[in-house]
């Protein structure tokens, strides 16, 4: 009787334990998103009066896990406008959003980063010291106010679409058009990645032609280097018929010890008939990064820039970018 008693005991003092680490794993838990862009830059040549130090970006928020499934996430981003003076700092919201994953499902609403390069920004592994090519040559937002879903159908395939104003996150909605996206990323082999989404922004106003958006990537990223080529198409942008835009972007990257790698990249961007060849251009950057500690990053590098346009002069600048974030 004893025995039983005893035994009767353990189970159930297991079955306490056992429900205290569940209760425990479901414990909300949260986390700050702190990061920062800063660089020193100097122009040669015809660029040599563009030098000084800048801070080009900043994210400031937080991100709260309410259990295994459901989180919360909200990130100001702190950096400079077009419409008003470098000199001034502007802050936006860049995320305000709740995600929710079950199984090899995940849903994001609110103030969501979009899909259409996400993928090849991460990828390409250095956002603090270039944009991705279709972020660079403004052929998408990188934030936006609706919805997304991901369904990874095998670990070779997945799916996604979102819907969102079409109008990016530093706007208010202002017109009645949507912007649909849908997207598929395939991993045939371990390291090798490929990635094809559509898009459509709806015009929506008289005058106005719906902005479509085709890219494809593929890249290859193993332990001690990374290669990836993308070609992007956008029609119709700014919403203006015939403004057709293309480009292409190829880089690689390679380890040489734990805390130091280099990297180089190449864009070409042109327009249908040359409508936008004032600001056409070919591009390249080589450097290198050399991690300091866990936080920060310290990034020398060299550009070149080749526009397209008549007459133009070539420019070439060197550039130490800074990362610190956790």
């Amino acid at each position: 009787m004893k025995t039983k008693v005893i035994l009767a005991g353990l189970l159930a003092c297991i079955g306490i334990t056992a429900q205290a680490q569940d209760a425990k794993s479901e414990e909300p838990k949260g986390k700050a998103i702190v990061q920062m862009f800063g660089n020193f830059h100097s122009g040669f040549g015809a660029e040599n009066d563009d030098r000084g130090f800048e801070l080009e970006r900043s994210y400031l928020g937080y991100e709260y896990k309410l259990n295994k499934e459901l989180s919360v996430k909200g990130v100001m981003d702190i950096g400079k406008s077009n419409d008003v003076s470098d000199y001034q700092r502007i802050a936006y919201i860049k995320n305000a959003m709740v995600s929710w994953k079950k199984e090899n499902l995940t849903l994001n609403g609110g103030l969501i980063s979009t899909t259409q390069f996400n993928f090849q920004e991460k990828f390409w592994g250095y956002r603090y010291i270039m944009k991705s090519f279709q972020d660079q040559y403004k052929f998408g937002s990188s934030a936006d106010l609706g919805l997304s879903a991901t369904y990874k159908f095998a670990n070779w395939i997945s799916a996604d679409a979102i819907i969102v104003n079409g109008e990016g996150y530093k706007k208010i909605q202002k017109n009645d058009g949507l912007n649909y996206g849908l997207g598929v990323t395939l991993t045939p082999l371990k390291g090798l990645n490929v990635r094809l989404y559509g898009g459509l922004n709806e015009g929506s106003e008289s005058g106005k032609e719906d902005i479509k958006n085709l890219a494809a990537f593929i890249g290859y990223k193993c332990e001690t280097f990374t290669v990836g080529a993308e070609y992007n198409y956008m029609q119709n942008a700014s919403n203006k018929n015939d403004a057709d835009q293309s480009g292409y972007s190829l880089f690689a990257s390679t380890k040489l010890s734990k805390s130091a790698e280099v990297y180089a990249r190449f864009d070409d961007l042109y327009s249908k008939n040359d409508w936008n060849k004032s600001k056409d251009e070919q591009a390249a950057i080589l450097g290198a990064q050399f991690k300091l500690g866990k936080y920060v990053k310290v990034a020398p590098n060299v550009r070149m820039s080749m526009p397209k346009a008549d007459g133009a002069d070539n420019k070439y600048s060197a550039y130490v970018n800074c990362y610190f974030g956790f």
